[in-house]
């Protein structure tokens, strides 16, 4: 499994695994994850957007992830 890094486009990290990804970033209140606009955004720019620790996202997305 590829690693998330802040980089990490959102529809990339989609593409990855959904179903590991898509609770977490509705639970932060990103609702717009098939916007076109947000698929473009690396986590570090919802985390911003959305007032979250981007280190602290990437770690539970990986750690949901890697299960």
């Amino acid at each position: 499994m590829a690693q998330v890094t802040k980089e990490t486009m959102i529809g990339e990290l989609l593409n990855m695994n959904i179903d590991a990804a898509a609770p977490i970033l509705l639970g932060i209140g990103m609702h717009c994850l098939g916007c076109p606009s947000s698929q473009m955004e690396t986590i570090e720019e919802a985390a911003a957007v959305h007032g979250v620790d981007a280190d602290e996202l990437v770690r539970m997305l990986n750690e949901k992830m890697g299960e």
